[in-house]
């Protein structure tokens, strides 16, 4: 069953584990086609640097530039746009950036050592990333908020250079954007997008040093050329569009959640808004509350598509049965919309952000609870995490053996070398076990 906006299914039906299963299933990011165009300007700018870097900027973002120069910003520029800010949005910036940096802090890890009984030292030593580029959106929507979740992490990890990029269309760019820059310890600033930008952060050109990692969202072009280029440099991931998966009780106000699953369809007509109820009722009034309020949204149009491409009502005959269907989803952001949503948390195995009860509101977490906003998506939760200051740090192992250890490992390791054939290998294990021979 459709309603007007968006799927209703319910597990008992005929079929739904098709759609479900259809629902599990991202908007494909790149074609043969885009993935080509992205391969094409990757080389265009490793060949011929900022000349490259000039050229599709001023035809992408319709900039009439001469000079790379010109696609630099200074930090006079970033203190000046905190100047002129409305105070009010200066002052949620530093709320934000200070919760963001609290939280991060506790991920922060040190170097750690220990002595074996053979008097061996071994051991793990944590030292940051030297440089790296955050990729912030510029087109069709500004996002500050993700300048402080991409760059107070390199911050807080100890990160020197933290190089910003983000697209300036018609050579305009958001002086929020600017204002957070500053505020987050960003040390450089292009205002250069697309698949030319991260090619410039993973090669370098005569004007703008390479990195040794990109982090940060951007539109399909950029996403394609971040997969194009890992391996050179590092990336936090692939991301795709946004996405809410909701298990609501029916305890919680249906007004708010109908604007939950409204705040995650108006990002493109490619996010995801799901929700699930064993309450068949309830689920008619989320309906009603779409249907009643879809038409006072800034972004209606954009929300009416996303909600029709891939958002769903679904009926399920328990909160056990929602909580399987979303960890097969493994959603960006889960939200337990439940009287006892600590119940539920400790079966939840796969999801990017996990809100618990009816005042946990998504946005909030978008902007300034504390936890970082850059999740996984389309499933990968499974298997990866929110970018954090780990993201931004190296893990190097320290062995120093000692003479008895030397002794003792020498033929554990020289007899499995022998099993692999490793002529080599056995002798040099070997030799340590007896010096001077």
């Amino acid at each position: 069953m459709t309603s007007h906006y968006l799927a209703r299914l319910d597990t008992v039906d005929d079929g739904f584990a098709e759609e479900f299963a259809r629902l599990a299933i991202s908007p494909a990011e790149a074609d043969p086609t885009l993935v080509s165009r992205v391969a094409d300007i990757i080389a265009a700018v490793a060949r011929d640097g900022d000349e490259a870097v000039l050229r599709f900027t001023n035809e992408f973002d319709s900039r009439q530039a001469t000079d790379f120069a010109q696609l630099a910003l200074g930090c006079e520029e970033l203190d000046a746009a905190a100047k002129t800010i409305d105070p009010r949005v200066r002052e949620a910036l530093c709320a934000a950036a200070e919760r963001i940096r609290e939280f991060h802090e506790r991920q922060l890890a040190t170097s750690w050592q220990f002595e074996d009984a053979d008097g061996s030292i071994l051991g793990q030593r944590i030292s940051a990333l030297d440089r790296v580029g955050i990729y912030v959106p510029g087109g069709q929507a500004s996002y500050p908020s993700s300048v402080l979740m991409n760059a107070i992490p390199a911050t807080v990890a100890g990160v020197t250079d933290i190089v910003m990029v983000a697209p300036a269309p018609k050579g305009q760019i958001n002086p929020v954007v600017l204002a957070a820059a500053g505020l987050a310890g960003v040390t450089e600033v292009f205002t250069i997008g697309g698949a030319q930008a991260v090619a410039a952060l993973a090669y370098g050109t005569e004007s703008l040093g390479s990195v040794d990692k990109i982090v940060g969202p951007g539109n399909r072009y950029v996403a394609e050329a971040k997969r194009q280029v890992f391996g050179r440099v590092g990336i936090d991931m692939v991301a795709g569009p946004s996405e809410i998966l909701i298990i609501a009780d029916g305890s919680v106000d249906p007004k708010w959640l109908t604007l939950d699953m409204f705040a995650q369809a108006e990002h493109d007509e490619f996010a995801q808004a799901v929700l699930l109820s064993p309450d068949a009722a309830y689920l008619d009034e989320i309906a009603a509350r779409i249907a009643e309020q879809l038409p006072l949204m800034a972004r209606k149009e954009v929300i009416a598509e996303s909600l029709k491409n891939r958002g769903a009502l679904i009926k399920v005959p328990d909160l056990d049965a929602a909580v399987e269907l979303s960890n097969r989803l493994a959603p960006e952001h889960l939200e337990l919309a439940v009287a006892q949503p600590r119940a539920l948390l400790d079966r939840i195995t796969a999801a990017g952000a996990i809100f618990l009860g009816a005042m946990s509101s998504e946005a909030l977490g978008d902007y300034c609870a504390g936890p970082n906003h850059v999740l996984p998506t389309a499933g990968s939760a499974r298997f990866a995490s929110p970018l954090g200051v780990y993201d931004f740090q190296r893990r190097s192992s320290v062995i120093e053996i000692s003479a008895r250890g030397a002794l003792a490992l020498g033929e554990v390791a020289a007899t499995l070398a022998d099993a692999e054939s490793l002529q080599a290998h056995g002798l040099s294990a070997r030799a340590r076990m007896r010096p001077g021979s």
